[in-house]
């Protein structure tokens, strides 16, 4: 086989700069390296409303974990240009630890793996796992799914949980998985597949702004609740604890609360409809007492 000198050089330039990238964050800590760059990354998605999403053409990224990474930055670095990368569930971890995030702001959960990976502040939501069908399915419940087509999206919680059930219910699940979000939807709404799996808030968005959101709703039991949080370099105290102390004064002022109404109960764009998600027990509870602890507490 032949090596091409070329791919080998480019190969160790990205290597290079990645090594780069985390050494520079490494040296200083994210503070000083947004400090001495004069910007921040934030790492957003394109298709996960209300969480977080692209309006028009790469005009705007907007949702409620958007704004809160929005509100973070511009009280903790009010000078920094706010930069914007889209990412997806399988590479927002590498781009964080390897220095090219500084932050992510999608909805990832947070769990013990990925604790040794990244570091997650104060959780800022708490979604359940269940399933998006068609009206006219019939599907109800998880049992209605052995032996049939079920979409995921690559990369999340769901597609774990799924097989995790698999195991546990001595069931078959014929997992198909897309590369975002709407590919897992349009899984669904092409009949491909009998249901769509993910975060209920998530399902909620994409069905409000799908072709025809009367056709679709979101039914089952839960397969399981997930703390959901922003992220970022793991072994920088400092960084942690200016976002967390930015959120929990936007807890205890109450902003916090308005701004997921205007995401979770107020008209969204770009259909101007609403989710109807009104805050959970378990988020009001957090916001009277912030933590960050992992998906694998919630399970005890």
């Amino acid at each position: 086989m032949r090596i091409s000198f070329k791919a080998i050089a480019a190969a160790a330039a990205l290597l290079a700069l990645s090594l780069a990238a985390t050494a520079q964050t490494a040296a200083g800590g994210t503070l000083d390296k947004i400090k001495s760059s004069g910007k921040v990354v934030l790492g957003v998605r394109e298709a996960s409303p209300p969480m977080a999403y692209m309006l028009g053409a790469g005009e705007k990224y907007v949702g409620y974990h958007v704004e809160l990474c929005e509100r973070v930055l511009k009280d903790i670095a009010p000078q920094a240009k706010l930069e914007y990368m889209a990412v997806t569930a399988q590479n927002t971890i590498p781009l964080v630890q390897n220095g090219t995030l500084d932050i992510g702001c999608g909805p990832t959960t947070n769990n013990t793996a990925r604790q040794q990976q990244v570091a997650f502040a104060l959780t800022t939501y708490v979604s359940e796992v269940r399933m998006a069908t068609k009206i006219d399915s019939g599907i109800t419940n998880l049992d209605q799914l052995a032996g049939r087509n079920v979409s995921a999206s690559t990369g999340t919680t769901a597609v774990q949980l799924l097989r995790k059930r698999e195991r546990a219910q001595n069931v078959s699940y014929n997992t198909m998985l897309g590369k975002d979000h709407l590919e897992s939807f349009l899984l669904m709404e092409s009949g491909r597949a009998d249901a769509f799996v993910l975060d209920d808030n998530l399902l909620a968005g994409i069905i409000a702004n799908s072709k025809n959101p009367s056709a679709y709703r979101i039914v089952g039991e839960p397969l399981g609740s997930e703390p959901i949080a922003l992220l970022f370099r793991k072994d920088d105290p400092a960084f942690k604890a200016a976002v967390d102390d930015s959120l929990r004064r936007m807890m205890k002022s109450g902003d916090l609360e308005k701004i997921y109404t205007k995401w979770f109960v107020a008209a969204i764009p770009p259909k101007n409809t609403s989710l109807n998600l009104p805050m959970s027990t378990t988020l009001r509870q957090l916001i009277a007492e912030p933590n960050d602890k992992p998906l694998e507490a919630y399970a005890k």
